[in-house]
């Protein structure tokens, strides 16, 4: 292992511990995630506020920092104690407890939308009946949830080099509570819970995918799916509803809920140690923003909203994700959604099995009993879900111009290129440029997460005001946009490599006594802004995806999840008010001038002989 804050010049070695099987093999020889040294982390914040700040900002700044880095400062007694508790055998990340804690756990407001992340999923032509893509879905799902249980999935790998796999312990048969001061996770055994809920009509079903040692075909479980279509025909009390709300009024609402009855404490535990969930909506959607918002928040009753896994099926046929955050981020849930499409488009599972089982038990209703407590909850949580709702606009822009293709033939990172678009976009719409995160995986370390990218660079600013200058040649302009790009790259490669600005000083601040005075680089309204997401931008690709998306960060800014397909761009717009729309507008806008601004720089294809 290099020593903290040194890249090292040789690769890991990687052990594979067979013991733990496929998927954990390597689990153990990861790396720990880095400490960079206190200069590193500086010269890379300044670096990041010179685009964002006034001269004599950029002044104060400088001063707090030095301040903060001088010897005997208060940020080498900080480091000294993060490099301690970094080398402390317990800790196998030290950023991963705090992490979960201060981004998720803690983190009082509504799961939906602020927490959660939806993939809206290609249609199925074989499978407008909303029964038999449900079936399709649970059968594909099952078998991964099969890999990962066993532990045979095989890990995943960034550079060729394997990434932390520990997060799937989180996926099946797991569930987020609700509690105070801060939420925690509940992991239920796989081997006593073969069950997955099935939720329609804001009625909840316990339907069995294993029996008798045997999984449930894809015919049997269409028929327990049908049934359920037979047995809710009425919408009735939405007690998921509740998981909608803030935490601490969903906490306080749980009490109330479990002590009301004892049936209610049996009904939640048979929620939470569901494998996963399967939402049959009553809805139809048809757009890519109707999509969205079914698949983003629905009515916000016909869910459970603390499971990690929801499935989501309308009565066209329609189909669809919806993820909670937690502890887990989007990687693996991608990667669990592109293996069940992948099955299912590319014919890889046999669904023919017709035979369906005479002793397969009925789906069995979850009953909740409601008190004029609880219903007083309930109707408090739909009109807070609608309130919260209402407050947000999405747009959907499904680019059909171009693509990854055609970027990757402008020798450009894909990612780094659709990031240009993105700020691009927002200085036509504003005329500057604010600050931006983008999401960066450090899962090549043990117990990795993410790190921030910050985007905005003198290089991205530079090439963003040369291209609203008419006078600017388009020479400067490619000139400039290079530069933005490596920039970028460089930025996101040090992000990746636990070499960020924004974690590191996390974590430094975490490590100060109660009573003990604040640096000043922390009371510096640079160190504010500067992390102030007012644009939160994130990719996750897939051809079997038509959507993807999230909530902003903050009211001040938009939420724009984005895709890169082979031959199209997908971008998803959330902002509290701020003209979502427009923002649509300029994104297609800047896609188009970056397009004409590279074309000319391609190699004229040579002539035929």
């Amino acid at each position: 292992m290099a020593p903290s804050g040194k890249r090292s010049n040789t690769s890991t070695a990687y052990v594979e511990d067979k013991s733990k099987g496929p998927m954990l093999r390597f689990q153990e020889s990861l790396p720990r995630l880095p400490v960079p040294t206190l200069e590193e982390t500086t010269a890379r914040y300044l670096a990041s506020l010179r685009p964002l700040l006034t001269p004599s900002e950029l002044e104060a700044s400088k001063a707090a920092v030095e301040e903060f880095i001088k010897p005997g400062g208060a940020g080498r007694k900080l480091q000294e104690k993060l490099l301690a508790r970094r080398e402390d055998p317990k800790q196998k990340n030290w950023l991963y407890e705090w992490w979960n804690d201060a981004a998720y756990l803690t983190y009082r407001d509504p799961v939906v939308p602020y927490v959660s992340y939806f993939y809206s999923h290609r249609d199925d032509r074989k499978r407008r009946d909303p029964a038999k893509r449900a079936a399709a879905i649970t059968t594909a799902a099952l078998s991964f949830k099969a890999q990962v249980d066993q532990g045979t999935l095989e890990p995943e790998y960034m550079k060729k080099l394997p990434i932390c796999m520990d997060s799937y312990k989180w996926m099946f048969n797991a569930s987020r509570v609700a509690a105070r001061p801060a939420d925690y996770p509940v992991k239920y055994s796989a081997e006593e819970n073969k069950h997955i809920l099935v939720i329609r009509k804001n009625q909840f079903f316990k339907v069995l995918h294993e029996v008798d040692g045997k999984q449930l075909n894809t015919s049997e479980l269409e028929q327990q799916f049908k049934r359920i279509y037979d047995l809710a025909s009425t919408p009735v009390t939405p007690v998921g509803a509740l998981t909608s709300e803030n935490r601490d009024v969903w906490t306080d609402a749980r009490q109330t809920l479990l002590t009301a009855s004892p049936a209610n404490a049996a009904a939640i535990e048979a929620i939470e140690s569901a494998s996963f969930v399967v939402c049959l909506d009553d809805a139809a959607p048809v757009t890519l923003e109707e999509r969205a918002h079914q698949y983003w928040h629905g009515d916000g009753a016909n869910r459970w909203n603390d499971k990690p896994l929801q499935f989501i099926i309308n009565d066209n046929g329609t189909a669809g994700f919806l993820g909670e955050h937690s502890m887990m981020d989007g990687t693996p849930t991608h990667r669990l959604n592109d293996y069940v499409n992948d099955l299912i488009f590319n014919n890889k599972i046999d669904f023919s099995d017709p035979s369906v089982r005479s002793n397969l038990p009925e789906p069995q209703a979850i009953k909740f009993h409601v008190t004029k407590e609880v219903q007083s909850e309930i109707d408090r949580a739909v009109k807070d879900f609608r309130d919260v709702i209402g407050q947000h606009k999405l747009s959907v822009q499904a680019y059909q111009a171009y693509g990854k293709g055609l970027i990757k033939k402008f020798r450009c990172s894909p990612d780094a290129y659709v990031q240009m678009v993105i700020q691009l976009a927002y200085h036509k719409m504003y005329g500057k440029n604010r600050p931006t995160y983008e999401s960066a995986a450090t899962r090549r370390f043990q117990l990795g997460r993410t790190e921030t990218c910050r985007t905005v660079s003198e290089a991205s600013v530079a090439w963003c005001n040369a291209m609203a200058d008419p006078a600017t040649d388009d020479q400067t302009k490619v000139k400039l946009f290079r530069d933005a790009i490596n920039s970028h790259l460089e930025y996101i490669s040090a992000a990746s490599d636990g070499k960020g600005v924004d974690r590191h000083l996390f974590g430094l601040k975490k490590l100060l006594e109660p009573g003990e005075d604040v640096p000043a680089i922390y009371k510096d309204p640079a160190y504010t802004y500067s992390s102030t997401w007012y644009l939160s931008t994130s990719q996750l690709s897939s051809e079997f995806f038509n959507g993807y998306g999230w909530s902003q960060v903050t009211d001040g800014g938009f939420g724009i999840a984005y895709m890169i397909n082979e031959n199209s761009l997908n971008f998803n717009i959330v902002s509290k008010g701020l003209a979502s729309e427009r923002m649509s507008f300029y994104l297609n806008e800047a896609a188009n001038d970056m397009r004409d601004l590279l074309v000319p720089t391609l190699e004229a294809p040579k002539a035929k002989l």
